[in-house]
């Protein structure tokens, strides 16, 4: 028994040698966390990166031009003559861009082929375009090559409105037309620029037309014939950061075309006909795509066009759209319609112009800059990160606020020593984790201890990318004497999972 518990010793010293010079031989390995910096994990579905960088838009142009200009018309039947298109000088897309810059929009979307298929470049898919005019100015016109190079000269986004329906071509309805006319038209609205930052693909499709003389309906179902998967990837293959709206799946119509989201408005949504016609204003919580909602509008009172007949709306009803919009979880594309002379009438670049003033004076001096803030709960810091109640009002986006994970609810207090008038709070969610606010309130305080709800008429439900609340409840009649105010708390109620902000405004 002494013999062999002596050679289990040698045995044992011999394996524990072996094992020290194999462990002096090894690398060692640092062990790794998934989230080091202990960030919240996501709450799906999540952006992708382009969706992200499209939101940061938030306010942008519609300039609808063409044919439909010079006939009158809103949609043309594509059998009309390029003799038609007949501008009164060159067509001008800097001032465009221009005027829409003044009233602080950051980008804009030419209308180059409405459903007319009318093309306002040198296409070679076709001869239905403006260099087979017989007008001089309209043999000069390319409109989005000189689109795009003003925008870029104006450090401003930009996109093309281009129709997959084609009421003039012959081979629109047959296997022939996206590949040899509409992917072709895409590929050469390339070449003016990778940079585009939206592609709008209208969902009219199919109906009366031209047809290279047929005169006769024809009907597609977009969703296969357009191939929409494919057409996605080759889009994002010719220009990575692009959006496509509408029949391209990135981004959905919020509905209307009056300039209003739902006060409750979800940037997710659930695949299928039925549930995203009922469910574009408001998107659903449940639904399992990231699919953010956009308002298109009309700044003048006639069509989408120009009209002799039309006239501006006012910049009060413009800033009341931008609350509706942008301020519910929306983007804003606004229209305005180029005249005859290919330019933005006088009178509309009158009115974008006090937009712009009413937007800086209202929403331009943030009082949460100076104020101190404080938090309920703070979520514990990681090895790089924090997540204080500062980062809410640091200018970061990527900096934010959170909380520990199941801590669905806090309170948010900005406080100044000197009493401060209020109209607004605004606040952003950190997005690309998904969008989690699902209640909150809004109180105001003169002294710090008597707390006054606010806003009590609107629906104090979602945030998303960002949420604008008029204090006084009214989005039509929202700016007013305002609110005397030592502090602003904000309570959030409850929350898909913790809650994430990286700004509060107050204006």
């Amino acid at each position: 028994m002494r013999k062999r518990y002596t050679n289990l010793l040698a045995l044992g010293a011999l394996l524990g040698a072996s094992v020290a010079m194999n462990a002096d031989e090894l690398p060692l390995v640092t062990q790794t966390f998934e989230y080091p910096d202990n960030e919240p994990a996501p709450c799906h579905p999540v952006p992708t990166q382009r969706q992200i960088e499209w939101n940061k838009t938030e306010f942008y142009a519609f300039f609808h031009y063409g044919m439909n200009t010079y006939t009158n018309l809103e949609w043309g039947m594509g059998s009309e003559s390029p003799n038609r298109f007949a501008p009164t000088q060159l067509p001008n897309p800097r001032q465009w861009l221009e005027a829409v810059k003044a009233a602080g929009m950051k980008g804009g979307i030419a209308v180059v082929k409405h459903h007319d298929g009318f093309c306002l470049w040198p296409t070679q898919t076709t001869t239905h375009r403006c260099t087979s005019s017989s007008n001089t100015y309209a043999q000069q016109t390319n409109i989005p090559q000189a689109f795009a190079e003003a925008a870029r000269d104006l450090d401003m986004k930009y996109g093309f409105y281009i129709s997959p329906w084609d009421r003039n071509s012959a081979y629109y309805g047959t296997d022939q037309y996206v590949k040899e006319v509409f992917m072709k038209q895409c590929d050469e609205l390339a070449q003016y620029g990778s940079d585009q930052f939206e592609m709008w693909f209208d969902g009219a499709n199919g109906g009366d037309g031209y047809y290279g003389g047929a005169n006769e309906s024809r009907s597609v179902d977009e969703a296969t014939y357009y191939d929409v998967p494919n057409l996605r990837d080759y889009i994002h293959k010719i220009a990575p950061m692009c959006v496509m709206w509408g029949v391209g799946g990135e981004a959905r119509w919020i509905g209307n075309e009056s300039g209003y989201a739902g006060e409750t408005n979800w940037a997710m949504m659930e695949r299928g006909a039925t549930s995203e016609i009922s469910s574009r204003n408001s998107g659903q919580e449940e639904g399992w795509i990231w699919l953010p909602g956009e308002s298109d509008a009309k700044a003048t009172s006639a069509g989408w066009f120009w009209h002799s007949n039309q006239s501006d709306l006012s910049a009060e009803r413009l800033f009341q759209m931008y609350l509706e919009t942008v301020g519910r979880n929306s983007t804003l594309i606004l229209n305005i319609p180029p005249n005859q002379a290919g330019v933005l009438p006088e009178s509309s670049v009158n009115v974008l112009k006090e937009l712009g003033q009413m937007l800086e004076t209202r929403l331009g001096n943030d009082l949460a800059r100076n104020a101190t803030v404080e938090a309920s709960a703070e979520r514990a810091s990681g090895a790089s990160r924090n997540y204080v109640a500062g980062n809410l009002i640091d200018g970061d986006i990527e900096s934010y606020w959170a909380t520990d994970d199941g801590v669905n609810n806090a309170t948010i207090t900005l406080s100044w020593d000197t009493p401060q008038t209020v109209h607004y709070v605004s606040m952003m969610e950190y997005i690309a984790k998904g969008q989690r606010v699902r209640s909150f309130k809004i109180e105001t305080s003169e002294d710090g201890v008597t707390w006054t709800p606010r806003a009590t008429s609107i629906a104090q439900t979602t945030i998303g990318y960002k949420r604008i609340i008029p204090l006084n409840g009214s989005t039509s009649a929202s700016y007013d004497s305002g609110y005397t105010a030592k502090a602003v708390r904000i309570t959030i109620e409850d929350s898909r999972a913790c809650p994430l902000l990286h700004t509060i405004s107050v204006y």
